[in-house]
């Protein structure tokens, strides 16, 4: 079975479901594909709020979130096939498709957009010490099993890492009667928002050690706690000043990846420090016709900016597939200065209009000057109070403006 669309979607999270509805907007035929057995992505097991300030302008429950565009897709002619995988892509935008629905389905899109979104990093994946025993998660792993299959992970609990969903779990775990006896954090700050620092640890009195890690996990069948210490300069540990925390649960919040290995074996660019593909304002990537967005392109810290991005990719996807965009010949490159990890896009095409810089910082630093340059003159220039690694940080240029590769750095 071969099938043509404009546009085929893969991934049906908030990015996915965003850039569906905003191609079919631009009179695309889609297709958004979405291996579970329904939308929503990662936001139906997030229950608590947050969700929404920025895009709807008020707060929301993640499966609330999803709903509001599930409703808004149901309202467009946006064919949708859920559980089925993507097995294949190509560069000519082929796609095959493997359901129990329809068998195996052969897709030639106009135009395609990632939106599959990230996985955790496990316990293997950063090498952590010690026995192999029940009682170890991964944070994403222990909300859905206490959010969707009601199950407690743990009543004793340490968590490796201070990412968002690892602040969130503290509090849920907590509310739901078990002790977080910690949270412990290698870097010198937190990777996750201010207000989940706040909200989730300090609301609770849970204490939170920053430039330490876990040595060693002990206890066999079941965890019986963990050993810590604190990190040299070279963030490995101190043994002599090692400590042991009795637990019977680690959850592990330490990184995202994202879901790129669609692209594995073709020529698309990828950023080494995102994980993600090199993208244009439009989140094309270096493969005319293949675009990306939310968080298989960068792990993002709100929901909402995940819908805006994924809205343009959308609609400049549409526009490609339909021949009403053709891609700029002339393009400059973005590149990061001092006190910059990343910014995004990679590539700014020549043209009218503005183009939005998204970046994060490599540390946290307090009254910095946020600047842009491009051939030793200044595009942007903002007086900052504080910024930090857990908080992506925007600015606005005018296409016109610039006439060379432009630098994003901070002045300290």
């Amino acid at each position: 079975m071969t099938t043509k669309f404009d546009v085929a979607v893969i991934g049906g999270g908030p990015a996915g479901m965003a850039a569906a509805i905003a191609a079919s907007e631009k009179g695309a035929r889609v297709l958004l594909v979405e291996r579970d057995n329904r939308l929503g992505g990662i936001l139906n097991q997030c229950i608590h709020a947050g969700f929404g300030l920025h895009y709807f302008g008020e707060e929301l429950t993640g499966p609330e979130y999803a709903h509001r565009f599930v409703e808004r897709l149901r309202e467009t002619d946006v064919e949708v096939m859920l559980d089925a995988m993507v097995l294949s892509l190509t560069e000519d935008r082929r796609l095959s498709v493997l359901s129990p629905q329809y068998g195996l389905v052969r897709i030639q899109a106009g135009a395609v957009v990632l939106a599959m979104g990230c996985r955790e990093r496990t316990a293997g994946a950063i090498a952590l010490a010690g026995t192999r025993p029940a009682g170890v998660y991964t944070a994403g792993m222990a909300q859905k099993m206490c959010n969707i299959e009601g199950y407690l992970v743990g009543k004793k609990v340490v968590i490796l890492g201070s990412g968002d969903i690892g602040l969130i779990m503290a509090r849920r775990m907590t509310l739901e009667g078990a002790e977080v006896k910690r949270v412990i954090e290698l870097m010198p700050y937190s990777s996750g928002l201010k207000r989940n620092i706040v909200q989730c640890l300090e609301d609770f009195d849970i204490p939170i050690n920053y430039s330490h890690t876990v040595t060693r996990i002990v206890g066999k069948p079941r965890m019986e706690g963990v050993y810590y210490a604190p990190v040299g300069a070279d963030r490995k540990p101190v043994l002599s000043e090692e400590k042991f925390e009795p637990c019977d649960c680690l959850l592990l919040s330490v990184g995202l990846i994202p879901e790129n290995d669609l692209l594995v074996g073709t020529s698309v660019a990828m950023s080494k420090v995102t994980s993600g593909a090199e993208v244009d304002e439009t989140r094309m990537t270096s493969a005319e016709g293949i675009f990306s967005c939310g968080n298989v392109l960068h792990v993002h810290d709100l929901v909402d900016n995940v819908s805006h991005e994924a809205e343009i990719a959308g609609a400049a996807a549409a526009e490609y597939a339909l021949g009403k965009r053709k891609v700029a010949k002339g393009s400059f490159r973005v590149h990061t200065g001092a006190g910059v990890r990343y910014a995004l896009p990679q590539t700014v095409r020549s043209g009218e209009g503005t183009v939005e810089i998204f970046f994060r910082t490599d540390n946290v630093y307090k009254s910095c000057r946020v600047v842009a340059e491009c051939n030793g003159k200044k595009l942007y220039s903002a007086k900052k109070m504080i910024v930090a690694p857990g908080e992506m940080e925007r600015l606005e240029l005018k296409k016109e403006q610039i006439d060379g590769d432009v630098t994003v750095r901070l002045e300290l």
